[in-house]
C-alpha cells in the first residue's frame, strides 16, 4: 500500500464506517448485504474490510434493489455478471491463442513456399 491508498481493487482496505460513506448507504445497510450474502467483505478477527471492488458492488445492489429486484434476483444478476467476466477472459485468451497460430501459420507458409523459375 502506498499513502494508505489500496494498489488494486482488490485489496481489503476500508473499515465498514468508511466502505458506508464511499458507497453513500448506512452502515448497517452494508451489513444486511453481507447477511443477505450480496456483499461479502474480508474479516479481520470480527472487522469486516471491504475492498473498491465491494464498495462498488454494494452500490450497484442498491441501485438495482432501488429498481425493485429481490435478493434472490440480485445473486442470479451476479452470479451472471461473474461468468460473462470470466468467459470474456476465456475469449481473449482464445483470440490471444489463435492470432499466435495465424502468425505462425503465415510464417511457415513463407517458409515452404519458394516458386520454381
Amino acid at each position: 500500500m502506498r499513502y494508505g491508498v489500496p494498489q488494486d481493487e482488490n485489496t481489503p482496505a476500508y473499515v465498514i464506517s468508511v466502505a458506508a460513506e464511499m458507497a453513500e448507504m448506512h452502515p448497517q445497510t452494508l451489513r444486511h448485504y453481507d447477511k443477505m450474502g450480496l456483499v461479502s467483505p474480508s474479516r479481520s478477527g470480527r472487522q469486516r474490510l471491504y475492498s473498491l471492488r465491494d464498495i462498488a458492488l454494494a452500490r450497484y445492489v442498491a441501485a438495482l434493489v432501488k429498481e425493485g429486484v429481490n435478493h434472490e434476483g440480485i445473486k442470479r444478476i451476479i452470479v451472471l455478471n461473474q461468468e460473462v467476466g470470466e468467459l470474456k477472459n476465456q475469449l481473449a485468451l482464445v483470440t490471444e491463442r489463435l492470432n499466435d497460430f495465424e502468425h505462425k501459420d503465415r510464417n511457415t507458409k513463407l517458409a515452404v513456399y519458394r516458386p520454381r523459375r
